[in-house]
């Protein structure tokens, strides 16, 4: 199997449906790899990624690092406090200094929109977006397209509400396209403040009641709510939220049986899921967690230009 048809991750749309299912593919292999004593791989050897992540991240970060690292590449990490961005150098200086320096791939999360964008603009290194304001989260859509088809063996016909903090959700910007890409239906459901005016572009339909449909659905898959970047917009308290929205004893008990409970993490627990609903849980968002690695192991080594046989072009 040959590497994928895009030299950059910045956007899901960047991948067709054979490149998403390769990355998958790919990534099922590196789990397997992930499950054994001795997980580090020469594959990447001499190659140097760097995480340049300049919002907070635990998950995403982690992962990336590990990725590169049990793939054998050099792995830099950097934070906010250790860039001069903090000292106010355009995101394009540092894409030329970062350049200068013939990196072979670069992870970026960003709050502004876009800039993974500017980043492939002004380097040779391939790019992936770790994360982009309200923009995309690809990586986070991959890695739960990963643990679904795990789970259904596939997405055709599949039902998945997605339910919470639409419209401040780079989560659903990147996952409802790509699951409707591969023939699932994809439901927002949320208050009316937290809904996008056009859900409906990124291949969702949307509703307001969650009891209404939750008994139909195969997944349920929770968004954090993100005070960070509700600002000033109205919004029912945590509270009243917790109550229309919230996944609690009752509402796991009025899922389909062969349904599944997702969450990118962080929980807000006792808002988007009850402590009894984390737990019940668990073992399926760390499975998310888990998946990361594997995914994010994949894209490094497709878009370096690995094949199957662990050979690079």
């Amino acid at each position: 199997m040959g590497a994928l048809t895009t030299e950059h991750l910045l956007n899901i749309e960047d991948l067709n449906v054979e490149d998403i299912h390769t990355v998958l593919d790919t990534a099922l292999s590196f789990k397997e790899v992930n499950e054994r004593t001795i997980k580090k791989l020469p594959t990447l050897r001499g190659r140097t990624v760097i995480n340049l992540f300049l919002e907070p991240s635990t998950r995403t970060r982690t992962s990336f690092e590990i990725a590169a690292k049990r793939l054998s590449a050099d792995a830099i990490n950097m934070s906010p406090a250790a860039s001069a961005t903090v000292k106010g150098e355009s995101l394009v200086d540092t894409a030329k200094t970062l350049d200068a320096m013939d990196c072979d791939l670069l992870v970026i999360r960003h709050r502004y929109a876009g800039a993974p964008y500017i980043m492939s603009q002004n380097m040779r290194a391939h790019i992936i977006n770790g994360g982009d304001g309200k923009h995309q989260h690809p990586t986070q859509a991959l890695l739960d397209l990963f643990t679904i088809r795990e789970r259904f063996g596939g997405f055709e016909g599949l039902k998945v509400g997605i339910v919470g903090d639409i419209a401040h959700s780079r989560v659903f910007g990147s996952l409802a396209p790509a699951l409707k890409l591969l023939g699932a239906s994809v439901t927002a459901i949320a208050p009316a403040t937290l809904l996008p005016a056009r859900p409906d572009l990124l291949g969702a339909g949307y509703i307001h009641d969650l009891d209404e449909v939750l008994g139909h659905l195969d997944v349920v898959y929770l968004l954090r709510i993100q005070k960070e970047r509700i600002d000033q917009a109205p919004f029912p308290s945590l509270r009243e939220y917790a109550r229309l929205y919230g996944i609690n004893r009752d509402r796991l008990g009025r899922m389909k049986k062969d349904a599944i409970l997702m969450h990118p993490g962080p929980v807000n627990r006792g808002v988007e899921l009850t402590f009894e609903a984390v737990d019940t849980a668990a073992n399926l968002l760390l499975y998310q967690v888990n998946a990361g690695v594997a995914v994010r192991m994949a894209l490094m080594y497709l878009l370096l230009g690995g094949d199957r046989d662990g050979t690079l072009a």
